[in-house]
């Protein structure tokens, strides 16, 4: 059995503004109404896998368990992680995980950021590795270079025709003149960041390269705790763990490492250029997604969260228009858009880290308007679920149905609202929402008072959730 270990932290900022740190681009669903998460887990969703140990932020969480519930897939366990510590330590996470179930187990690491469009190709990969990770060598699976990349570390690997060799060397992300004469003399590929290996061989090679790290993952695995659908850890323990690859940790001090060189249509879509690569175009090779049109153009990109974007009378840009940001760049430009980020994140700007939906374990919110003394939200309330108990300090409320069927409750009074009904929750005012019904409920939420922002809320039970 191979434990697949999906990685879903990151933020994928190169996709601004539609990727932002509530809402990274791992679950964006760009790819036919999936995330490329999704189709992480939808890819080892096969015989001879076990269900999926899933790592990720700890503000991810409700992303991730309702992108789970989509597939209707149910995950081994869903770590939180409380900050970012790179790849080695769920590297070994995972392998603790699948040793607890099975000594013998093999565990498959994989970024939940990557596009792999031969999927085929990718397990037929995975199955010819399997030998040479149950007999205790480290997998790397490498892609065949269709360019010279300078976004991508290279490894070297020995020559030959095997499925499966030895690996020469490990290369940090080369200059171009580098990377041009890696494809012309061949035998290098790029490190996709995807791993297959045992239990115990993981276990023993942090034991041996890197025997503090191991001691102190193995104390943060003790501090486990259950949590809804979660596992959580101790944040203080968690917070000490060196924030280290596993290349760096591992790969490139073990000698039983080798290379599965693949070429699946890999790509990590780490820019919008990319995203364009990948998606089919128009005769003039144009990309829309949402409601986009194009005039007198050329390979061109657009798309749009909501309403229209049209382009006229361009080659080669970019139009990204969500919501609340507008992004309009040189496709040439794109890896520049991190520049962008970057500089809005000085000025303390909400739009790089908030995404106006905001995802809930009883549904989800999204901005509508806002202004002096006033915001307009709509609300999705998942059949069977319960917001908090709670009460506001500083602002009313009013809610209007659209769809379903609500339970409210106002200062212990209950009744139902259906749609067009309507109710209003003075300042102060104890309340909570719930769904009785089997369809979700959709309401628009009006908020009033001289201070909006979430957390003016005071919890009296907290029967439901956040």
């Amino acid at each position: 059995m191979i434990f697949p270990c999906i990685l879903s932290g990151g933020v994928g900022s190169r996709l601004w503004p539609l990727s932002r740190k509530d809402r990274p681009k791992q679950f964006l669903p760009l790819f036919g109404g999936e995330s490329l998460f999704q189709k992480t887990c939808r890819r080892v969703n096969q015989p001879g896998f076990a269900a999926p140990i899933v790592i990720g932020n700890n503000d991810h969480r409700f992303l991730i368990g309702e992108q789970l519930s989509e597939l209707d897939l149910e995950a081994n366990s869903i770590l939180l992680e409380p900050v970012g510590r790179n790849t080695a330590p769920p590297a070994l996470m995972a392998a603790m995980i699948a040793n607890e179930a099975n000594p013998d187990a093999l565990v498959l690491l994989l970024p939940s950021d990557h596009l792999i469009q031969k999927e085929d190709l990718f397990l037929d990969a995975v199955q010819a590795a399997e030998p040479a990770a149950r007999a205790g060598d480290i997998v790397t699976f490498g892609i065949t270079p269709s360019e010279p990349n300078t976004g991508y570390g290279y490894i070297k690997v020995a020559t030959g025709s095997e499925p499966v060799r030895p690996v020469e060397a490990f290369v940090e992300k080369p200059d171009l003149e580098r990377a041009e004469t890696f494809l012309k003399n061949g035998g290098y590929v790029w490190n996709a960041g995807i791993f297959l290996y045992s239990c115990k061989t993981m276990i023993e090679a942090f034991k041996t390269h890197q025997p503090e790290l191991y001691e102190d993952i193995a104390a943060v695995m003790r501090t486990r705790r259950g949590d809804l659908d979660f596992v959580r850890f101790d944040e203080e323990s968690f917070e000490k763990l060196d924030d280290i690859s596993i290349d760096y940790a591992i790969m490139e001090k073990a000698r039983n490492v080798v290379c599965a060189p693949v070429s699946p249509g890999w790509d990590d879509l780490g820019s919008w250029s990319a995203i364009w690569n990948v998606l089919e175009k128009d005769d003039n090779g144009n990309s829309g997604l949402g409601d986009a049109r194009f005039l007198d153009s050329r390979d061109c990109l657009a798309y749009a969260d909501r309403g229209l974007v049209s382009v006229i009378g361009l080659d080669d840009v970019m139009v990204i228009a969500t919501t609340d940001s507008v992004l309009v760049a040189h496709k040439d430009k794109a890896q520049d858009v991190k520049k962008v980020v970057d500089q809005l994140k000085a000025e303390g700007r909400d739009e790089v880290d908030s995404h106006p939906r905001v995802y809930k374990p009883w549904g989800y919110t999204e901005r509508i308007s806002a202004g002096d003394r006033f915001a307009v939200q709509s609300m999705m309330i998942k059949p069977g679920r319960r917001l908090s108990h709670q009460s506001h300090l500083h602002r009313a409320e009013h809610w209007i149905v659209v769809s379903g069927t609500v339970e409210i409750t106002i200062n212990g009074e209950t009744r139902l609202l259906t749609e067009n009904q309507s109710a209003y929750v003075p300042l102060g005012a104890r309340h909570t929402l719930q769904n009785p019904g089997k369809i979700p409920v959709r309401m628009i939420e009006v908020q009033s008072g001289t201070y909006l922002n979430e957390d003016d809320i005071v919890r009296h039970a907290d029967t439901g959730s956040l």
